[in-house]
């Protein structure tokens, strides 16, 4: 069954190029076709246009294609949102009242909370229970928008239950309609029976935790929690080395507490994104410059821990690119609302609403390895787009930040039903 969208009031994000991501100045730059139409074939995008040059012979057919018109409406790629923990058990809305009372992040944790609060509650919960609550919230992202999604382990801290995490957003993938992306994130913080012995947990992690990821191939990229309080540049150094080395390619959680050397130990081995940046200064921006590595910032952590926020403006006049993610947790970014993610690029980084759209399409496929088939509008890649609601402008999806602007979501070419 193909797919014609007709009568769009206006197609964004469309490449004639398809490139891998957009940096510096062009993101300022976004490519849109007013009163369009897009084909989708098979799963993918197969042609697109004016209406004033749509081809009428489409329609002759009509019963093998569905006809979709979107007046009033407009087109986008499905959100890219490549930094989650969206597997996770139960929520930590006590320590949100912490929060208030003015308790740090990392002062919360000392006290046995943040991750290892949600590593006592993966130790407890069944594999299918992680993914029955998994599942909702994959649906509920998917309605925002959101039509790829990276999500990270880190909330099992010990073999098996990083091994259980691992197996649980693979299963996922059979399950959702939504392109995921599974990450190893063993060193997420130093679990309570390893205090003061982080040193023989980033063993544990080295010795056997990568070997069995490798082994049953549960995991497409490795991350480390590279920050002051959790783990050294040294420490990551050699869990990335040894990742590496079995077919890990790293993304690194990095700068989000102070000037941790983690960007530059992200690019030291060629990272794919290092995530969070809120300390990012000019030795970080060059570092970057002469790079593969994705800067990605994450907005909703950011906000609701009320810390400091990542000088984007600065990055992107410097000629980096940006992507923006969701950090979609129980601790500190607890919603993967990519929709406000975008409002949130534009009004707290001072993001025009042409570079933040960038930031969580084609900039964060890239940071998840998938600009090649995700990310734009452009021939040949996944048919994963979102039709608006009826809408002003482009301008309105970032402007109107309390309200969900999405009606049609299309996964893998095929319609999606509430």
């Amino acid at each position: 069954m193909a797919i014609l969208i007709k009568n769009i009031k206006e197609l964004v994000q469309v490449e004639e190029i398809p490139r891998l991501k957009v940096e510096g100045k062009d993101m300022s730059i976004l490519k849109t076709i007013k009163d369009a139409w897009l084909l989708i074939e098979n799963g993918t995008i197969t042609d697109f246009g004016k209406m004033a040059k749509f081809p009428v012979d489409f329609e002759s057919n009509s019963r093998q294609i569905e006809i979709i018109d979107s007046t009033n409406r407009m087109v986008f790629p499905s959100f890219c949102d490549s930094h989650t923990h969206l597997v996770y058990a139960g929520s930590r809305e006590i320590e949100y009242t912490d929060k208030i009372k003015g308790l740090s992040y990392e002062e919360i944790a000392k006290r046995g909370g943040g991750i290892l609060n949600s590593a006592r509650l993966i130790h407890e919960s069944t594999e299918e229970e992680l993914i029955q609550q998994a599942l909702l919230r994959l649906n509920e992202i998917m309605w925002l928008g959101t039509g790829a999604v990276e999500i990270k382990s880190g909330y099992g801290l010990t073999v098996e239950d990083e091994l259980k995490m691992l197996r649980v957003i693979n299963k996922l993938k059979d399950l959702s309609p939504v392109t995921i992306i599974p990450t190893f994130l063993g060193a997420h913080a130093v679990p309570a029976d390893y205090k003061d012995r982080q040193d023989e947990f980033v063993d544990l992690v080295i010795n056997e935790m990568i070997p069995r990821v490798a082994v049953d191939d549960l995991a497409d990229y490795i991350d480390v929690f590279c920050d002051k309080g959790f783990f050294s540049v040294e420490e990551t150094d050699r869990i990335l080395l040894t990742g590496m080395k079995y077919g890990l390619r790293p993304k690194i959680h990095a700068n989000e507490l102070g000037y941790s050397g983690g960007i530059q130990v992200g690019v030291k081995y060629n990272a794919l994104s290092v995530d969070h940046l809120e300390y990012t200064g000019d030795a970080e921006i060059e570092c970057l410059l002469h790079s593969e590595t994705m800067p990605t910032v994450l907005p909703g952590a950011a906000f609701f821990l009320g810390m400091v926020y990542s000088p984007v403006r600065k990055m992107i006049d410097a000629g980096l690119p940006i992507a923006m993610a969701s950090d979609f947790n129980p601790g500190s970014s607890p919603s993967g609302n990519m929709q406000l993610v975008l409002s949130m690029a534009c009004i707290n980084y001072r993001m025009l609403p042409a570079e933040a759209i960038h930031a969580v399409t084609i900039n964060g496929a890239y940071a998840m390895g998938l600009s090649c088939t995700h990310g734009s509008i452009a021939k040949g890649k996944t048919a994963n787009v979102f039709i608006t609601k009826p809408i002003s402008s482009l301008e309105f999806m970032p402007y109107a930040y309390g309200s969900n602007k999405v009606e049609t979501v299309i996964l893998g070419g095929k319609v999606m039903n509430h």
